[in-house]
């Protein structure tokens, strides 16, 4: 062993500081997803959205609907807090998939339902930049939290792992929009949708990006 290395021995013995283990990943995104929910639980309760949305589930489709994008969210959010470990698997990413897979197919079969029904105006931009404002404004808030608590693990690929957070606000969101959206949407509403889901990913993914540009702190 070298001299410089028993000298850095010596020093971390001397000076490092003890680290706090990090909460199982499990619980820190239960603990998470469990702030959003009471979040938007408050913001249901304050503009009694329930009832209307109660009445609304009575469709099949728009439970289907609202569970998958829901599930979507917890998952991707689930798996990106497993994913910020090193000694995780890969293969974390593809949690998501299914809902996520079910909740465009049922978004979109919605879409092609309501243009069967109303022909041109099918096609038609609704009340879009309402939904826009409402998924960008909720997505900052939730995606700062998220970021902030991904982070604290300093994962070494960040871009990926934040990407797949920004992927479980959008699913959340788009759980949340729903209550404050008593209308059914055309396709081009469904694309300025997601387009708005995209921007939350890609921002997110833009400050995993961020970290890794970063120097690392150096004792």
């Amino acid at each position: 062993m070298s001299i410089l290395t028993e000298n850095l021995i010596e020093r971390l013995v001397a000076d490092g500081a003890a680290v706090k283990r990090l909460r199982p990943p499990a619980l820190r995104a239960a603990v998470w997803l469990i702030g959003f929910v009471a979040l938007a639980a408050a913001a249901v309760w304050v503009f009694d959205a329930m009832p209307e949305m109660m009445r609304r589930l009575q469709e099949s489709r728009l439970g289907v609907e609202l569970a998958a994008t829901f599930l979507t969210g917890v998952a991707a959010v689930t798996a990106a807090f497993f994913l910020s470990l090193p000694d995780r698997s890969r293969r974390w990413m593809l949690l998501p998939l299914a809902p996520l897979v079910v909740w465009l197919s049922v978004s979109s079969y919605g879409c092609y339902r309501y243009w069967l029904a109303y022909g041109p105006n099918g096609w038609v931009l609704g009340r879009s930049w309402e939904c826009v404002v409402f998924i960008l404004g909720l997505g900052i808030l939730a995606g700062l939290s998220l970021y902030a608590v991904l982070r604290r693990t300093n994962p070494l690929d960040p871009v990926p792992i934040l990407a797949m957070g920004g992927l479980g606000v959008a699913g959340l969101n788009a759980a949340a929009l729903q209550f404050f959206h008593p209308f059914d949407v055309t396709f081009l509403d469904l694309g300025v949708h997601i387009v708005a889901s995209a921007i939350i990913i890609a921002a997110m993914a833009l400050g995993g990006w961020a970290a890794l540009a970063r120097p690392p702190k150096v004792a």
